[in-house]
């Protein structure tokens, strides 16, 4: 099995990389990215091919999906604050972008496609836990191209009868996530100041939640997807339906260093929503044998990743 990886060069990407390569039933890993937000040290030793190019690039996509038999499409330009700060590139990379890699599996013929799409499509919808039919309200230009993203895949695989599955990511979190930019995700933002002795940044009050998925969970479900060639014909979310303040995993990040972890409070950034959890029902359903990593297992490896490489001084993430 020839697996092509876009973005693989990114947190997800890197990490899920790893795993092919040391999967028996995968022949080849090919990743593509242009290096704007992923890092060549990701790859380091894993004996994948790199494509070092743009997904907008039909002919690049073409030669390298070649043979393949599956495509997880992970490249994008992620975060919400970066969107609403460059829209446009958002929406090409995104939305754009997508089209090119679903027309390239179209193309070269029966491909399966795993596309990452985000929580953040449910935008300014308050239900909770967000199950995958409930009506889609983005915020930002981010959630917009996100949703874009997922109705492509899904169209293409009604159209075309492409073997596709849409998943919703939540908040991701792991090693290999960079922590020193100006749209760092929170974890590894709150890592980076504790590990500089600096207080933790916290936009708003704290008290907003979140979904956190360990990134190895993640990997777990898109192996087993690749495994299992498995395909659906709604949006799926990626998450267990857990539900945890921003201070909650501060005073678990407190516990695990072993050391007080001041924190300075910021503006509430444009985009953020208060609360996300995911209905994980059809998660489940479709991928009965995976279980998630507790938090503080997760938080734990971070924190151990994040004393090891000491990511902040050489990773800005662009």
């Amino acid at each position: 099995m020839k697996v092509v990886v876009t973005g693989g060069a990114g947190f997800v990407g890197g990490n899920l990389a790893r795993r092919l390569r040391a999967d028996p039933l995968v022949t080849e890993v090919v990743v593509i990215d242009d290096l704007s937000f992923g890092f060549l040290e990701n790859l380091d030793g894993l004996g994948v091919t790199l494509v070092e190019g743009s997904i907008l690039d039909p002919d690049l996509l073409e030669s390298t999906v070649d043979g393949a038999s599956a495509i997880v499409h992970l490249a994008a330009r992620s975060s919400v604050p970066r969107s609403i700060a460059h829209p446009v590139a958002a929406h090409e990379a995104n939305a754009t972008g997508t089209v090119r890699v679903l027309e390239a599996a179209r193309n070269a013929g029966d491909i399966q496609v795993i596309v990452a799409s985000s929580s953040s499509v449910y935008g300014a919808n308050e239900v909770l836990p967000k199950h995958e039919l409930l009506a889609t309200r983005p915020v930002s230009p981010y959630a917009a191209s996100k949703l874009a993203t997922e109705a492509y895949s899904l169209a293409w695989g009604h159209a075309y009868a492409l073997p596709v599955l849409a998943l919703r990511f939540f908040n991701i979190f792991g090693p290999l996530q960079p922590p020193l930019h100006s749209y760092a995700a929170a974890i590894p933002s709150f890592l980076a100041a504790a590990f500089q002795g600096k207080p933790l940044p916290v936009h708003g009050d704290g008290t907003q939640s979140r979904d956190f998925t360990y990134v190895d969970t993640v990997v777990d479900v898109l192996v087993d997807a690749l495994h299992r060639r498995v395909h659906h014909p709604d949006p799926v979310n990626l998450a267990f339906g857990s539900q945890v303040s921003l201070l909650e995993i501060i005073s678990h990040l407190e516990d695990v260093m072993g050391q007080s972890l001041p924190v300075k409070h910021l503006p509430p950034r444009a985009g953020d929503v208060p609360r996300s959890q995911a209905d994980s029902t059809t998660l489940r359903a479709l991928f009965p044998g995976i279980l998630p990593k507790p938090l503080r297992e997760g938080l734990t490896a971070t924190v151990e990743w994040f004393n090891q490489t000491r990511p902040w001084e050489t990773r800005t993430g662009a």
